[in-house]
């Protein structure tokens, strides 16, 4: 009798620890709800350099100041083009919000035309400022607007990973499917894959440096590349100041339009 109990007990705590691990497993849709919801802190604000690098390697380079707040149903961001001559005094605002259904607001300014232009949903896949992100990469996609499948897991530059793949509920979207290597424990994607509408891989995101900031994991340095084009952007921010109160006044289409001196 004193045996069978103790078998039962066994057997009892065996049944515990495999629920508990059943519980302690995360679907697609909660580990991109944690890669959405990742805390960066209420503002930001650096400089960033972007790189754009063709077919041939040749190179030309952006310096540009960025401004992000975080007002709680929205998030507000603002890009000052300061070099070179052809682009300087450009801007760029996106307000992206977190209720369900509701699209991402954009504005691009063009000195040359004087004019803030209003970036429609039919222009959200144009390639912004000749890179490889389009207006829709720059935004922040919901994860409820996708249906998510954790396929993997894999160990990347170190790091383990998840590895999701999201599929967009609307047959419409740019993007047929995309692939991300999600860091454990730090949210972040470390690599994320684009299929093109047929199918085909276009475009791979790398995350090359994160920096801890504050107690926050700050997306630093990435590259994305057409692979079907061989061209290239490089996004690298730098100075890097996270909660210094930056004023609701700096995304206005007002500020757009006087830049930052």
């Amino acid at each position: 009798m004193k045996t069978i109990k103790i078998s039962a007990l066994i057997l009892l705590s065996l049944l515990m620890i495999n629920t508990t691990g059943m519980a302690q497993k995360l679907t697609g849709l909660q580990i991109m709800e944690k890669v959405y919801n990742r805390p960066t802190g209420n503002d930001m604000t650096a400089n960033l350099t972007m790189t754009l690098i063709n077919s041939s390697g040749q190179e030309r380079v952006r310096e540009i100041k960025q401004y992000i707040r975080d007002f709680g149903s929205v998030e507000k961001k603002i890009m000052f083009f300061l070099k070179p001559a052809d682009v300087k005094n450009t801007s760029f605002m996106n307000w992206s919000y977190d209720k369900a259904g509701k699209d991402d607001d954009q504005w691009i300014y063009l000195p040359a035309l004087m004019k803030i232009k209003r970036i429609s949903s039919d222009s959200k896949g144009d390639y912004f400022m000749g890179s490889d992100f389009t207006y829709d990469d720059l935004g922040d996609r919901k994860p409820s607007d996708d249906t998510h499948k954790v396929i993997g897991e894999e160990k990347l530059n170190g790091l383990d990973c998840y590895i999701v793949e999201s599929v967009p509920k609307d047959e419409d979207y740019m993007y047929s499917k995309t692939v991300t290597w999600v860091v454990k424990g730090r949210w972040y994607g470390l690599k994320k894959e684009f299929y093109d509408e047929d199918g085909e891989l276009l475009k791979i995101l790398t995350l090359k440096k994160a920096d801890k900031i504050k107690g926050f994991w700050i997306i630093a340095d990435v590259e994305m590349k057409n692979v079907q084009t061989n061209h290239k952007t490089i996004m690298q921010l730098s100075n890097i100041k996270i909660d210094t109160g930056i004023p609701a006044s700096m995304f206005t289409q007002r500020m757009m339009k006087r830049g930052v001196r």
